[in-house]
C-alpha cells in the first residue's frame, strides 16, 4: 500500500502549469500563486533560459514535475536514456511531487504524439507495475500515476479502470493523480456515471488533482464526443464533479491544467480562485 506521507508535499491549494509567457506576472505577484507544475520533458537539457527560469522559480514555489513521455503502459522496455535524463532533472530540481500517465506513446523506435489507452488485463498490470518500479528505483522517489482520458474501451479488458489502478498501486507502491476532467471526458464518451467512477476510485491514495478544459464534438452517430484538449476553461459539470470529489476525499493539491491556446494570466488566476474557494469550503467542513 502506498504511503501518502511520501508524496503529499504540496499545499492543499490550487496551482498552475507554468508557461514562460506568464513569468513576469508570476514574479510581480508571487503571493497569488501557491505552487507550479512543469512538464519534465521541457527541462531535460543542461542549460539555457528555461532551466535558468525554473531554477529561479523553485526558490519561490513548490514544484510538481509531471512526465508525459515515459510511456509507462508500453509493452516495450522503458527508454533508459530518457529515464536517466529524468533522474538528472529530479536530482537537481527536488520536486515536491513527480507524476506520469497511465498510457503509452512509443512503438519500437517511434514516438507517437499522443497518450494512448491500454487494455485492463493482468498482463497489462504486470508490465505497468514493472515499469513503475523501474522509474521509482531510478529517480529514488515515489511517483503518482494519472488516470487517462479515453474514447473507447478495449474488448479484452477484464476489470474496471479503478480496479486496475488499485492493483497497480498495491503492487508498485506508487500513488495516484486524479484528473477530474479526464473522468468526465471518459464517462461522457463511454456513457457511464462520472460520480460512480469517483465512488469506486481509491481516493485515499490521491496526492494531486488535475482540472482542465476539453473540446466538444460528436461521433459518426451524433453522440457527444469530448476531446481532452487542455485548451479551455473548466466547464461547470467538471467543477461540480470536482466538488463531489472533494466531498469524498477532502482538500487536495489541485492543478489548473491549460497547455494549448494559452490565455492571459488573469484567466488562470480566476480558475485558481474558483478551485481555492471550493478547497477552502471543504477544509472548513472537514474541520467541523
Amino acid at each position: 500500500m502506498a504511503n501518502l506521507s511520501q508524496y503529499t508535499n504540496l499545499p492543499h491549494q490550487a496551482g498552475v502549469g507554468y508557461k514562460a509567457q506568464h513569468l513576469n506576472d508570476i514574479l510581480a505577484a508571487p503571493d497569488d500563486l501557491a505552487w507550479i507544475e512543469i512538464h519534465a520533458e521541457n527541462y531535460m537539457g543542461d542549460g539555457g533560459r528555461p532551466i535558468a527560469q525554473l531554477r529561479h522559480l523553485r526558490e519561490h514555489f513548490p514544484v510538481s514535475c509531471h512526465g508525459v513521455g515515459l510511456s509507462i503502459g508500453s509493452e516495450m522496455p522503458l527508454d533508459t536514456d530518457h529515464l536517466q535524463r529524468l533522474k538528472h532533472l529530479v536530482d537537481w530540481l527536488q520536486p515536491a511531487m513527480f507524476s506520469e500517465h497511465l498510457a503509452w506513446s512509443t512503438h519500437e523506435a517511434s514516438f507517437l504524439n499522443d497518450l494512448l489507452p491500454l487494455p485492463y488485463t493482468q498482463k497489462t498490470v504486470d508490465q505497468v507495475v514493472s515499469h513503475i518500479q523501474q522509474v521509482q528505483e531510478t529517480v529514488g522517489r515515489q511517483m503518482l500515476l494519472e488516470n487517462p482520458s479515453t474514447y473507447v474501451a478495449f474488448a479484452q479488458s477484464d476489470r474496471s479502470e479503478t480496479d486496475f489502478l488499485a492493483e497497480v498501486v498495491k503492487r508498485s507502491g506508487c500513488g495516484l493523480l486524479l484528473d477530474v476532467n479526464n473522468v468526465f471526458v471518459s464517462a461522457t464518451n463511454q456513457n457511464y456515471s462520472p460520480e460512480g467512477y469517483i465512488d469506486a476510485f481509491p481516493t485515499h491514495l490521491v496526492g494531486e488533482i488535475h482540472l482542465g478544459g476539453h473540446e466538444e464534438d460528436s461521433d459518426e452517430l451524433g453522440a457527444p464526443l469530448l476531446i481532452d484538449s487542455h485548451s479551455r476553461a473548466v466547464v461547470d459539470p467538471v467543477w461540480q464533479l470536482y466538488d463531489y470529489t472533494l466531498a469524498k476525499m477532502g482538500p487536495c493539491p489541485t492543478l489548473i491544467e491549460w497547455d494549448n491556446d494559452i490565455p492571459e494570466w488573469s484567466v488562470l488566476t480566476n480558475e485558481m480562485s474558483l478551485a481555492n474557494d471550493l478547497l477552502e469550503r471543504h477544509a472548513q467542513v472537514a474541520a467541523q
